[in-house]
């Protein structure tokens, strides 16, 4: 029987209620949305919360995350959850701009971390724009940041979910796990892009180049399309039936319509039935994924 597939809904991300009324943006509504996702079949949920993604200082609180992942992991305690990270910020040590991922961690909260191995530009629209909400200075991991966060991850007993918006990113992932420096638990998260002007569009082709890559590693892998729409492409059928997993949510989806986050992963729900597949529990994910088991999972302390 083939394995279950690995559901992921991002919540929010820089979506404004402008966009789509439907957008979680209060913690309050996140939880409410996080545990309408699961219940529906999602193991992994991601969540940004209202600080801006592009900030001077590259913080962010760790607060907003425990108010609304708190009354989520008491409900479904596998689930896995991980935050976002400031982009843009210039000169801020990659200790400060993750801190709040490793507080997280290190509460035994959610399962995942972050990493982003590498840098790139996001913001260029395919009409020629680039709106006001992108960032001005490409958005800056060094080698040296990403190693950071796969060492620490290791040493918070987490696995990492791997974000790859360009090709370079993955072959430095890659690169990193021969020589075993990618610790267990890990998924990479391939990031196509239709509108924003990055990485590879979501063809067969350019998933294909990517798998190809991938393959000798071994590593599980899941779709997103980033300012598109994963389903509508065609992109989450082709990736289910060549034994990936998929992620949707109001952080990703663009265009003319204004679904929900319950829509959207009804929508990848069909794919999974038209390809005879079942989405993983979270208790499954994590089996499948290998994450490992923190000592204190899922328990929020009274003090840090």
């Amino acid at each position: 029987m083939a394995s279950p597939v690995i559901l992921e809904v991002a919540l929010n991300g820089a979506t404004p209620r402008e966009r789509n009324p439907h957008v979680p943006r209060s913690p309050g509504e996140i939880t409410e949305q996080a545990c309408e996702a699961l219940g529906l079949g999602a193991a992994i949920v991601h969540n940004h919360n209202d600080e801006p993604m592009f900030t001077a200082d590259g913080v962010h609180a760790v607060e907003p995350y425990l108010a609304a992942w708190g009354p989520v992991l008491e409900r479904y305690p596998d689930a896995l959850l991980y935050p976002t990270m400031a982009a843009g910020a210039r000169g801020i040590p990659v200790q400060r701009r993750w801190a709040h991922v490793a507080e997280l961690a290190r509460r035994g909260l959610g399962g995942l971390t972050l990493v982003d191995p590498g840098s790139v530009n996001v913001g260029l629209l395919a009409d020629g724009t680039v709106p006001d909400a992108a960032a001005a200075e490409p958005y800056q991991n060094s080698f040296a940041d990403t190693e950071y966060m796969f060492a620490r991850t290791a040493q918070l007993g987490a696995g990492p979910s791997i974000s790859v918006f360009e090709p370079g990113f993955l072959r430095t992932a890659l690169t990193l796990h021969r020589h075993g420096r990618v610790p267990p638990g890990a998924i990479v998260k391939l990031y196509f892009a239709d509108d924003l002007q990055f990485g590879l569009p979501p063809t067969r082709a350019a998933l294909e180049a990517y798998l190809e890559l991938l393959e000798p590693s071994g590593l599980p892998w899941s779709v997103a399309v980033l300012g598109g729409d994963v389903v509508g492409s065609g992109l989450a059928e082709l990736a289910v039936r060549r034994g990936g997993h998929l992620r949707v949510g109001l952080e990703d989806h663009a265009g003319p319509d204004t679904p929900s986050n319950r829509e959207l992963l009804e929508g990848a729900l069909r794919v999974l039935d038209r390809a005879g597949r079942s989405p993983a529990s979270p208790a499954a994910a994590r089996q499948l994924l290998n994450v490992p088991e923190s000592p204190g999972k899922n328990k929020i302390p009274s003090q840090p």
